[in-house]
């Protein structure tokens, strides 16, 4: 049985300039040839290897494209034959031209400026989150803000660092956005820049530099202690249903270590033989976390009714309710902030509970679980962080935690003292 196979060539290998590059396709006696917005010169080639030679400037970044051009056409050629049973030439080269921003007809559509490509682009998203949608339109009306500001339109040509310099000095002392989110619009920028690379729109390639990063700064995340989360499961709220019902389902965050869109979603076929087993919505990982004993008398609670589980409510109202089972069972410590807005370092002091989200659950339960000596790689087993240094700088331990950490670990090494 013949194999399709998808390699890529050099219109004229022997020129002295530079050559347009394509994806051939051929199956079955079926030889078509997709052009591609990228070139190269001959002498930086490599033929056998179809892809550019070590000695071409960003040799990397343009082999993964090309990389990315075949991996394309071979999903679109599964589509289709999946949905008709076979390939249609005049539709898969259709629909190749579309994904490179190509009108049917095979001229690339042109885009004046940054904004103007990132509004088609947003326009034809589909199976994207409302909340991923919703920052990529913050985004783009930024970006047309901006322009504004200056006067100017900014095309592909004329981002340098000149321009990422100026944006970010507009986010942070117009707009006087905290460095964080400062950071989530550069990297939506960057990601659209990247993607009209890929279609050939533009061969700018500075938004790969160094200098052209997204900023950040750490955000004071907390986490619950075992006392706390033992001061709100046994605290009576019977008198209030929705913060009965809120604490049981933290509760199980706290717990299991899942994310929100996770143990929010659970269903009484993830529970079996004293386990949850699970595959994530964010990573697709499958996980099996044994049942903790609040979990199990949380599960008992609500073994009659319907679902056998606390119904969910929206992570914006589980939120709100939190601050207040937190502010009812008094957890009040006073927490020191350091943000920075406008560029200007501003502290502040807030009561503990006024922090408290859905993610605190997960963060608690890693902290927790570390702080008495269980390995990281077997909570990483179930928080899904790939490396230790990620791991660890997303645990929280206060000072004072870790003064009792080693203080019982001198008090169980002292029959090792010398006399």
């Amino acid at each position: 049985m013949n194999m399709a196979s998808f390699n890529f060539y050099l219109k004229d290998s022997t020129s002295k300039e530079e050559q347009p590059i394509y994806l051939r396709y051929n199956d079955r006696g079926v030889n078509v040839k997709f052009y591609i917005a990228q070139k190269i010169h001959p002498k930086q080639w490599n033929s056998e290897g179809q892809q550019a030679r070590r000695t071409f400037k960003g040799y990397t970044d343009f082999n993964s494209i090309l990389e990315g051009h075949k991996s394309h056409l071979k999903k679109l050629c599964a589509q289709l034959q999946a949905t008709d049973g076979k390939i249609e030439v005049e539709i898969l080269k259709r629909k190749f031209d579309e994904s490179l921003g190509r009108t049917v007809q095979g001229d690339k559509k042109e885009f004046k400026t940054v904004a103007e490509y990132i509004e088609h682009h947003i326009k034809g998203l589909t199976g994207k989150k409302p909340n991923t949608v919703k920052q990529y339109g913050q985004t783009l009306r930024l970006l047309k803000e901006f322009d504004i500001s200056k006067g100017k339109k900014i095309t592909f040509e004329k981002v340098d660092l000149d321009f990422y310099s100026d944006f970010v000095e507009f986010l942070t002392t117009d707009k006087k956005f905290s460095p964080n989110w400062i950071g989530k619009n550069i990297k939506n920028l960057k990601l659209f820049l990247g993607e009209a690379f890929e279609r050939g729109l533009h061969t700018n390639l500075i938004y790969k530099s160094k200098k052209f990063k997204s900023i950040s700064e750490d955000v004071e995340s907390i986490y619950l202690s075992e006392e706390e989360l033992l001061k709100i499961y046994n605290h009576d709220f019977s008198e209030n249903k929705k913060l009965e019902k809120t604490r049981d389902l933290f509760i199980i965050g706290c717990y299991t270590g899942l994310r929100f869109s996770d143990f929010s979603q659970l269903k009484i076929e993830n529970i079996k033989d004293g386990e949850i087993k699970v595959k994530t919505q964010k990573t697709g990982e499958r996980v099996v976390i044994p049942i903790h004993w609040t979990v199990k008398e949380i599960l008992e609670k609500y073994s009659e009714t319907a679902k056998g589980l606390p119904r969910p409510i929206s992570n914006q109202k589980m939120n709100e309710y939190l601050k207040d089972i937190g502010e009812e069972v008094k957890i009040k410590e006073n927490i020191f902030l350091t943000t920075t807005k406008g560029g200007m370092k501003v502290q502040t002091s807030v009561p503990k509970y006024s922090l408290i989200t859905t993610h605190t659950g997960r963060r608690s339960f890693a902290t927790n679980l570390f702080i008495q000596g269980f390995p990281s790689i077997s909570i990483m087993k179930i928080t899904g962080h790939r490396t230790e240094k990620a791991f660890m700088k997303y645990i929280k331990i206060s000072q004072e935690e870790n003064a009792k950490s080693l203080r019982l670990h001198w008090s169980a090494n002292t029959k090792l003292k010398v006399v």
